[in-house]
């Protein structure tokens, strides 16, 4: 029963799109970023569930339920801290028109940080994808009990499809219906879950030893690790710059970007609750990862149980298909565009970015199973990520003295110390990249451009000189 309400869900996005695919997908531009005409309220349900995505209910649920509610508000601190910082960032990149990070790159950095930046990226949002693509096949295989490998792929195949449909349109639309499945969900499972134990307040004043405290069982540098990958991605993420991208102007993107962060709270708010009443529902599991999922079918009656799993359903797949789109952006724009077919017709680019969608699928789907847990894999794109592009984006927008040998060293030193701590130092305490690679690539930007001041530089208005829209 519980599956059939995970179902219908998936059916009726499919419906949506295919409605939407009809109506309003007519070139590459509506694909990639919806024709850049997404009113207020679709652009603010869409960065909500793009943002809020299997990584939110899988990964970072079972570190709230290994370490309590009290560190679940220090793990969600660093996307509404990122949003709030976004805002000043949202309208400079919605004037820039660029389908992609690094076609804004090249704008400030030149050829060779493009190139750079689309490969960094094109990294870390294979293993975003292969997060959610792990996460979806955990909610089929433990609703219906398919094998996890087999629950796998059935889902990202579906995952493809909905993404081929309609791209950007169809996405953006289903994200925001979705927003309002995962606030009503999560509310009716934490009021069903807590009246069982006295109520919300009696689970907080009850929490067990280790479950109590701001920082859990980590250290405050092992907390932090987990904290900055996710505030310096969303400060950069190509997924919900694309979003600003599709907004109808910089004022929509700005004001959009508002309703976000008070969004993001809400359900941050509601996630941890829904955790919070799984520490009493299972004082002990080998199995943080999925432990909203158990919660859902072994403790919660069928229909709000099945309402609760189709939330989480609608994180995984938004998500999902929004970073499939994102880094098909790159493959299309960034590399054979650029390096292989320049005189590419609207057509074409179209066909292309279909094309890529799959080629991301495959890659994510083999990566996943490389990774021992969603949490890994998810630590690893969001650093990737975040040291990488993101230090690099903020002083292509507001560093003046930015040099290009200045951008392509942050980019370079994030990706090798991402690299070289996580994947060969195997995070040495514990303690992940991020406290070192997002510092250093910043200092790496700042000494580079202050040491080649007469070398290659573009002013930052060079990165949104082609646009004639007024703030």
């Amino acid at each position: 029963m519980i599956f059939g309400f995970v179902l219908v869900y998936l059916i009726f996005m499919v419906g949506i799109s295919l409605y939407l695919s009809r109506k309003k997908v007519k070139s590459s531009d509506d694909f990639a970023v919806a024709g850049r005409s997404l009113p207020m309220i679709v652009l603010i349900g869409t960065l909500l569930a793009t943002w809020c995505g299997g990584g939110g209910v899988t990964g970072t649920a079972g570190l709230i339920y290994s370490n309590g509610p009290i560190f679940g508000i220090l793990a969600f601190s660093g996307a509404p801290l990122g949003m709030i910082l976004l805002y000043f960032i949202a309208g400079a990149v919605r004037k820039s028109t660029t389908y992609t990070i690094p076609e804004l790159f090249e704008l400030r950095y030149g050829s060779a940080a493009r190139a750079l930046a689309t490969i960094c990226i094109v990294l870390a949002f294979i293993g975003t994808t292969a997060s959610q693509f792990k996460a979806a096949g955990n909610i089929v295989s433990i609703t219906t009990g398919m094998s996890f490998e087999i629950a796998t792929i059935l889902c990202a195949i579906f995952m493809v499809l909905l993404a081929l449909i309609g791209g950007m349109v169809s996405v953006a639309y289903t994200d925001a219906l979705s927003a309002f499945l995962i606030v009503g969900g999560f509310l009716a499972g934490i009021i069903c879950v807590s009246g069982e134990f006295g109520g919300f307040g009696s689970l907080l004043s009850n929490l067990p030893e280790g479950k109590n405290s701001l920082l859990g069982t980590l250290t405050l540098t092992q907390a932090a690790g987990y904290v900055l990958p996710t505030l310096f991605l969303v400060l950069g993420d190509q997924n919900m710059i694309q979003r600003f991208s599709s907004a109808k102007d910089s004022k929509t993107a700005r004001k959009s970007n508002v309703g976000l962060v008070a969004a993001e709270v809400v359900v941050c708010a509601l996630i941890i609750g829904l955790v919070t009443c799984a520490i009493f529902a299972f004082p002990t599991n080998d199995a943080p990862d999925t432990i909203l999922f158990q919660l859902s079918v072994q403790f919660l009656p069928p229909v709000i149980g099945g309402i609760v799993m189709a939330a989480c359903m609608s994180f995984v797949v938004t998500t999902g298909d929004s970073y499939l789109l994102s880094t098909a952006s790159n493959l299309t724009y960034d590399i054979w565009g650029l390096y292989i077919k320049k005189d590419a017709d609207d057509k074409q680019k179209l066909n292309v970015l279909r094309i890529s969608i799959v080629i991301i699928a495959v890659l994510a789907f083999v990566l996943g199973f490389y990774f021992p847990d969603i949490l890994s894999v998810q630590m690893y794109a969001y650093t990737m990520y975040g040291a990488t592009i993101t230090p690099a984006l903020i002083c292509a927008l507001f560093y003046k003295k930015a040099t290009k040998a200045g951008g392509i060293a942050g980019i370079v030193t994030g990706a090798v110390m991402t690299i070289l701590w996580d994947v060969i130092l195997k995070s040495p305490g514990g303690v992940k990249s991020a406290i070192v690679s997002v510092p250093l690539a910043f200092i790496a930007i700042f000494v580079v451009s202050a040491l080649t001041q007469n070398g290659a530089k573009v002013p930052v208005e060079a990165v949104y000189a082609h646009s004639d829209e007024k703030e």
